[in-house]
């Protein structure tokens, strides 16, 4: 029987006993492997490329450069990375703007062992991992009413981009933003989980996405 492969992981925080206890917890699952634990987003910037980590649980609230920016450079040089990002604040837009930076994923602290362990095995298998507090906040943003536009206003760039998508993929699109399940979106559609898979992956692709909270946040927030 195959051993399970280790998950590699870093972690960006700048409070120097937060950060290693993370690394202890980390270190201490035997799913996980830490590799690298820096103090601000220059140090992640310059050490991560080399060090190839699978998994990097970013603080948003970090010295010099942001957590937003750093999520930037790092998808730049490392563009299989994925990022779980770990705040203490209920800050709406600083969520979206992490997901729509490439961000897979949110957590709210204080975050237990538990909750990276999971998040890191969760991200790597594709899902988008959220802590409730934060989920929250992205159901209510599927809530609020999209802003309805002047008829005498030019096309905007999310119009532009979703004229590439078929009328099928922006059945599915829609969908999706009303916040339904693979499975719902298929009842809806009278497809299968499958197709709906397949039409998902399509408009990642032609949508520059990485996931769908990547999406929500793209064309939820303004």
């Amino acid at each position: 029987m195959n051993k399970p492969s280790v998950i590699t992981v870093a972690i960006v925080e700048d409070q120097s006993e937060l950060r290693e206890s993370l690394r202890e917890v980390l270190d201490a699952s035997a799913a996980l492997r830490c590799v690298a634990a820096c103090a601000n987003g220059e140090e992640a910037v310059r050490d991560l490329p080399e060090l190839r980590p699978q998994v990097v649980f970013m603080d948003i609230n970090l010295p010099g450069m942001d957590g937003v920016e750093c999520v930037k450079q790092l998808l730049e040089l490392m563009p299989e990375v994925m990022v779980v990002m770990l705040t203490a604040y209920d800050n709406t837009d600083a969520i979206f703007r992490s997901l729509e930076a490439g961000a897979c994923g949110y957590l709210h602290k204080p975050v237990t062992g538990r909750d990276l362990v999971a998040a890191a095995k969760d991200v790597v298998n594709g899902a988008s991992p959220m802590s409730g507090k934060i989920a929250r906040l992205v159901i209510q943003a599927f809530k609020k009413p999209l802003p309805t536009p002047p008829l005498a206003a030019a096309p905007s760039a999310k119009d532009a981009v979703e004229a590439e998508l078929t009328a099928r993929e922006k059945e599915v699109l829609h969908l999706l933003l009303d916040g339904l399940l693979y499975k719902e979106i298929g009842d809806a559609m009278g497809v299968s989980s499958h197709t709906v898979n397949f039409h998902i992956q399509k408009i990642y692709q032609k949508l520059h996405c990485r996931s769908r909270a990547q999406v929500v946040a793209r064309f939820l927030n303004p």
